[in-house]
């Protein structure tokens, strides 16, 4: 990030280095992990919340900005907007973006929790679960896939099978051909959300 620049954490280049992990704090580098609604609280090992660090990186706030300056930082603390799990090692396992997270009755969803469990079915190549924004302000869950076949009931009977009834998708499209992504490969959710249809039900 650059509020953090030019790194905060990564992941040791000896035997303990773990994998598809975002690894552990800098040298005089703190991290905490924090309950989403209340960054006050952290959470327990294992349990996803917001990352928070903490160290000489860390930026003093945003030019001339001070609403942005006191969204960032609290306490010292940089609110990095990644939901992460920790370890009891102290490694950090990226799972979400806290501003793509769906707020569906009250409950937040996690769109890759439920990306996983559709991966799953076969016949799908990849998968991109976005929130869409009804008129009166809730959130409906939507999967765009990418599949060679496609049966929009037996993926949600699939994803019900796995998750919370509030989790599976409202609706399954398929992708009219390949889904958005960024150079590094990466899907790009808010131009997969962008690019549904308004009249979605």
């Amino acid at each position: 990030m650059t509020e953090s620049s030019p790194v905060a954490m990564g992941n040791p280049f000896w035997p303990t280095r773990k994998t598809g992990t975002i690894g552990v704090p800098f040298p005089s580098t703190l991290m905490k992990v924090v309950d989403q609604e209340d960054p006050t609280r952290e959470v327990a090992h294992g349990e996803p919340g917001e990352l928070l660090i903490k160290g000489p990186q860390v930026f003093g706030g945003y030019w001339n900005n001070p609403e942005e300056t006191d969204a960032a930082l609290l306490d010292g603390w940089l609110r990095t907007g990644d939901i992460v799990t920790v370890d009891s090692e102290g490694y950090a396992t990226l799972v979400d973006r806290k501003k793509e997270l769906i707020i569906t009755g009250g409950f937040n969803v996690s769109p890759s929790e439920v990306e996983g469990v559709i991966r799953r079915v076969e016949g799908i190549d990849d998968v991109a679960v976005v929130g869409h924004l009804r008129p009166d302000g809730s959130e409906m869950i939507v999967a765009v896939v990418e599949a060679d076949t496609f049966d929009e009931d037996a993926i949600r009977s699939h994803c019900r099978s796995e998750l919370s009834a509030y989790k599976v998708p409202k609706r399954v499209i398929r992708s009219d051909g390949e889904l958005p992504r960024s150079l590094l490969g990466k899907v790009l959710r808010k131009q997969v959300r962008e690019r549904l249809p308004h009249d979605l039900t």
